[in-house]
């Protein structure tokens, strides 16, 4: 099966990919069949040089692409439809991010729960205080003997 991808070139840390294609199951460094263009992320706005053409023909031949290279197109409208997940998440991550997101949950809750406890003791203390300066204010008539 025939696949466009991306062959990574450039020196290190300044990486510029190739849009290839070649078998799905042989190596990106393989030689390839024909290149269809490259693309630099690293630069200002980023560059990105496509042959549409030949693009268009492999595509209508039966050629598949990545899900990067699928993202791509449909951002530089080459195909249409919704982008592909180029990232998967393996089920033991997916268990520890649900567990941070019920700990921040729990953790959310126990503070509105301290505030409104806090807020409470708050409004009963001004209650006392306000109480006790009615008190005070209203002096008892003495009885004359």
């Amino acid at each position: 099966m025939l696949t466009i991808r991306l062959q990574r070139i450039g020196k290190r840390k300044q990486p510029t990919y190739r849009f290839i294609i070649s078998e799905k199951h042989r190596d990106t460094q393989y030689n390839s069949l024909e290149i269809l263009g490259n693309y630099n992320p690293t630069q200002n706005p980023k560059v990105l040089e496509l042959k549409k053409d030949r693009i268009k023909h492999w595509l209508s031949v039966g050629a598949q692409t990545s899900n990067t290279v699928h993202n791509i197109f449909v951002r530089e409208g080459l195909i249409e439809g919704k982008k592909k997940k180029s990232v998967t998440i393996t089920a033991k991550r997916k268990v520890k991010i649900e567990a941070k997101k019920a700990d921040v949950i729990a953790k959310e809750k126990t503070a509105k729960e301290a505030a409104v406890a806090a807020e409470e003791a708050k409004k009963v203390a001004e209650a006392e205080k306000s109480a006790e300066e009615t008190a005070t204010e209203t002096p008892v008539e003495e009885a004359k003997a």
